[in-house]
């Protein structure tokens, strides 16, 4: 067998992610590496610090970039704050929830679970009741984007609640940061953490991460060991933090960061609520499309992630082969259903640099050939 260099196609990314990667991120990330101690690489990361900051819309000092992906910033943000004593509950309406509970599980706290319904967003006055249920709780987990339905939960309410009963919030904002409403500090989110490759159209690999003072407070006074070496954020803080001279605790991604520098400074010229309306708008577009097709929503228009949209399969298509033909026939990927929804949806992602109206053309245009055949 003769192995030789990996040409990927040019694909044009709607699923659930990754998303389209801007050919500005991509040139970024094949400037010179320079090391990840050195003077100048320090002070990018400060700038990435000072974007993520306006991303998040935080001014929290602990505002960072992990050095893994997503599901890694879930779990930084339970092993950090969670231990073994606290009750912990967690709204389940997803994928994504799920996986909350089993970061709970393995830290060997007690989970309450606010089970809700797929393709629907958390219920507000359920968790209220829960917590009037179970005044010991400590903290309250929560997706704000359900990338596993296409549903969109009221963050500010969930929050308000949550403060309500004095409990610190751990959020999901994995699909939401960059293309809805987000915004920590006036909501009150106490831990928070996103990926680098959905609506920021970075590369996949890094995970923005930001902590309340509060939650801070609560690391630092730990009298137990956070349970993972690598997402101790108490070591981490060493690195990203204070001026000139950083501690080491891992060779960071330095290319990947010089890609995610870009990317935020791209959605820091077009400005965060124009991206969050140009989101809108193009999820609307789609929702046009798609209902000349005859192909319906499963999430309630007033609960729907304009970013990430899951509609039903018509009756009678077969799912992997209209999949299939898209990527083989027009180089277009979008997303299978997943958990419940496996089978009897697809998930259409609008993120980031591939929310333009170019792109929802060719998705309908596709679809629309892709149903025809037989």
């Amino acid at each position: 067998m003769s192995i030789q260099s990996f040409i990927p196609p040019q694909r044009t990314l709607m699923g659930p992610g990754p998303s389209d990667v801007s050919p500005q991120v991509l040139s970024a990330l094949s400037r010179p590496t320079i090391g990840h101690l050195d003077p100048l690489f320090v002070g990018m990361m400060d700038e990435v610090k000072s974007l993520l900051q306006y991303a998040f819309q935080t001014e929290n000092e602990f505002t960072i970039a992990l050095s893994a992906p997503g599901s890694a910033g879930m779990e930084a943000c339970f092993v950090n704050l969670v231990t073994s004593n606290d009750t912990v509950v967690v709204c389940r309406n997803g994928v994504f929830g799920a996986r909350m509970i089993e970061n709970v599980k393995r830290i060997g706290a007690k989970v309450v679970v606010v089970d809700g319904t797929w393709g629907r967003a958390v219920d507000p006055q359920m968790l209220e009741e829960c917590l009037q249920q179970y005044p010991q709780a400590k903290f309250v987990a929560f997706v704000h984007a359900e990338t596993s339905t296409g549903a969109l939960s009221d963050a500010k309410t969930l929050c308000e609640i949550a403060k309500k009963y004095d409990c610190l919030t751990i959020v999901d904002a994995v699909t939401s940061l960059g293309g809805v409403e987000l915004r920590v500090d006036d909501w009150g989110i106490d831990a928070v953490y996103s990926g680098s490759q959905k609506c920021l159209s970075c590369v996949p690999g890094l995970s923005p991460v930001s902590f309340s003072e509060q939650a801070v407070e609560v690391i630092k006074s730990r009298k137990t060991p956070v349970p993972s070496w690598f997402l101790d954020q108490s070591l981490v803080m060493e690195y990203w933090s204070g001026q000139g001279k950083r501690s080491y605790h891992h060779t960071a991604p330095v290319n990947s960061l010089y890609a995610l520098h870009e990317s935020l400074l791209m959605l820091k010229s077009e400005g965060l609520e124009n991206s969050w309306v140009r989101h809108q708008l193009q999820h609307q577009k789609l929702a046009v499309g798609l209902n000349e097709l005859g192909i319906n929503f499963i999430v309630p228009e007033n609960e729907r992630l304009p970013q990430l949209n899951t509609v039903a399969i018509p009756q009678g298509i077969d799912d992997v082969k209209v999949r299939q033909y898209l990527l083989q026939e027009y180089n277009l990927e979008i997303g299978a259903g997943l958990g419940q929804f496996s089978g009897e949806a697809w998930r259409i992602g609008l993120m980031g640099y591939a929310a333009r109206s170019e792109n929802v053309a060719l998705c309908i245009a596709a679809l629309k050939d892709a149903l025809a055949q037989k």
